[in-house]
């Protein structure tokens, strides 16, 4: 979504989009017509590493790609989303004199030791250094991911400037309020919604303990949108909790129809537990807000800096489903409240956190000359 997203925008203000990637395939999204895909070699082989040997070699393809592609028309921008054995791509932009910008949306290595599999660490870490030394501009999603990035700059002092901050965005022309917005009738049970994947670390048991708690009958509905390891568990512990009625377990949903599931829902949850190290920028806070609902999530990570308490949302404490409980019923019985916190949201996502404006950002952490050439929009 992130990498649609900042494509999109780009073409958006006119750019020629040359797309470089090894796993491409299906429908063309919308807004991404006319973008040019260079396939890199497939990824292959059983998760070890055979499969680390055949990405490393797909990377490296990269910038005999590029090479063809400037040959063409030259190339104003190299942008490249930060993957586990890539380096290339911003080793030849930087021989060529092509400013480059690297996104870092994840610590990925630590991600793959803990959750997948990583054989040749080392490499890996060689890779993250290479490619962050041969960036003009490294963007992060958040704090905690800049400080992971900055332990493994070769030569922190001397490239400090060139990584940057950059949190997620939405695109608020696709995401918006229903039309005539959220006037549910009087008696009329709400709904509670989740977006994401069905992962321990988002924390949807806590929502289903915390619904649990509340007063019976009122009626109030759960829908959660997504898939992930963690469905047949959730229906468990909803039958256990003997709550499954209210619970509507949608599954994964295309992108395309995410702003009608929002539309469905009356305030928003993201009960995230307390993880120590908690990175994320989360997508789905940003689409909350665009969607003007009100949101509930949990005091962690950069949360409160994105959410502020009492004014788009409340936070609550994490981990602690009779707190989420109280937020709950607190919000559905005042529904001037929720409105009044969907209209705020609504209005901080189009001035904050519209796409055009996270591009905007990164964009004027380039030279002059790339915002020119993206449509002379770069923000000083």
């Amino acid at each position: 979504m992130h990498v649609q997203a900042v494509v999109r925008e780009l073409r958006r203000r006119g750019a020629e989009v040359h797309l470089v990637a090894a796993r491409v395939g299906g429908p063309v999204p919308a807004g991404l017509a006319g973008v040019q895909v260079h396939p890199l070699p497939r990824v292959s082989g059983p998760p070890g590493a055979e499969r680390e040997r055949s990405a490393q070699e797909s990377a490296e393809a990269a910038g005999e790609v590029l090479a063809a592609i400037h040959a063409e028309a030259p190339l104003d921008l190299v942008y490249e989303r930060y993957a586990l054995w890539s380096a290339d791509a911003l080793a030849w932009a930087a021989g060529e004199h092509v400013p480059a910008v690297l996104e870092v949306n994840a610590p990925l290595i630590d991600e793959q030791a803990e959750h997948r599999v990583l054989v040749d660490r080392d490499r890996a870490e060689e890779v993250v250094a290479r490619a962050a030394a041969h960036a003009a501009s490294v963007v992060c999603v958040s704090g905690p991911v800049e400080a992971w990035v900055r332990d493994r700059l070769p030569d922190p002092g001397s490239t400090a400037t060139r990584v940057h901050v950059v949190p997620n965005g939405v695109d608020t022309t696709t995401v918006r309020p229903p039309v005539g917005g959220r006037n549910r009738p009087a008696g009329q049970p709400l709904t509670i919604g989740f977006v994401g994947t069905l992962k321990p670390w988002h924390g949807v048991a806590t929502l289903l303990d915390a619904v649990a708690r509340l007063d019976r009958p009122d009626g109030t509905q759960v829908r959660i949108v997504g898939d992930g390891p963690q469905a047949d568990a959730l229906a468990r512990l909803a039958s256990e909790l003997g709550i499954s009625d209210r619970v509507d377990l949608v599954g994964a949903v295309d992108p395309s129809r995410m702003p009608a599931e929002l539309a469905r829902m009356d305030l928003a949850v993201a009960p995230y537990p307390d993880l120590p190290d908690f990175y994320f920028s989360p997508l789905k806070i940003y689409e909350y807000l665009a969607a003007g609902l009100p949101v509930l999530a949990s005091r962690v990570g950069p949360v409160p800096q994105l959410l502020d308490h009492g004014a788009t949302g409340v936070l609550v404490r994490p981990d602690d489903p009779a707190g989420l409980a109280d937020a709950l019923a607190a919000l559905r019985d005042d529904p001037a409240r929720r409105q009044a916190l969907g209209r705020r949201a609504r209005q901080v996502a189009r001035e904050r956190h519209d796409w055009s404006t996270v591009l905007d950002t990164i964009v004027a952490t380039l030279p002059r000359s790339v915002g020119d050439a993206l449509g002379g929009r770069q923000v000083a």
